[in-house]
């Protein structure tokens, strides 16, 4: 027979097994619990929080913005191909213009040449039979004076030279003379050949002698 402390023992042990097995099982359910938790959590009710939806807000604003200066830089592109038209054949005109001007200026002074030269003609024919020279001095005079009104008419005149200061930018040196009482030094004794000028600028310069 079995004595009581064994069998004393063996309810014992049965009775820790069992406790074990429980706390086991309560440890299982607790964890189950614990990811059911997890697992039933709700996601959050907005998609876009207020920082995203303000990022959107200013992105279509700086879409907009864009659009509507690449609009601008469009619409002022094609101004500015316009103008530049615009110059091209204004420049071309004006260069046209002035190749015209400057021709037909050139055509107006020949042609107001032309009568004098017919004077000179004239007088030619007259003095073939002529053996008066005064007549003759007279004809060469008037046809003289008439060229050189026309040449003041056109802005051309003659330099007073003899007597007055040498100045190299409107005279030549072509001979230096002793001074004597009537010239100084540094004064124009005389021209050998008159100098212009066309709207005072110089036309040709004066060739003269010079005193020192």
């Amino acid at each position: 027979m079995k004595s009581n402390n064994d069998f004393t023992n063996k309810h014992h042990n049965t009775t820790s097994d069992r406790h074990n097995d429980s706390d086991q099982n309560n440890e299982e359910v607790n964890f189950d619990n614990t990811d059911a938790e997890i697992l039933d959590v709700e996601p959050d009710d907005d998609p876009q929080p207020e920082a995203i939806q303000e990022t959107v807000s200013e992105l279509d604003s700086l879409r907009e913005l864009l659009k509507t200066k690449e609009e601008e830089v469009a619409k002022e592109k094609k101004e500015y191909m316009f103008l530049m038209a615009e110059f091209d054949n204004f420049r071309k005109r004006t260069m046209r213009e002035r190749s015209e001007l400057i021709k037909n200026a050139s055509e107006k002074a020949l042609q107001g040449l032309l009568p004098i030269v017919d004077d000179f003609e004239r007088g030619l024919d007259a003095i073939k039979d002529s053996t008066d020279a005064e007549s003759v001095k007279e004809g060469m005079s008037l046809i003289y004076n008439k060229l050189v009104k026309y040449l003041g008419d056109n802005g051309v005149k003659a330099m007073d030279t003899t007597g007055a200061d040498f100045d190299p930018d409107l005279h030549e040196a072509v001979a230096m003379v002793p001074s004597d009482s009537e010239t100084a030094a540094g004064k124009i004794k005389d021209t050998v050949q008159k100098g212009y000028t066309l709207n005072d600028k110089v036309l040709r310069h004066a060739k003269v002698v010079v005193a020192q």
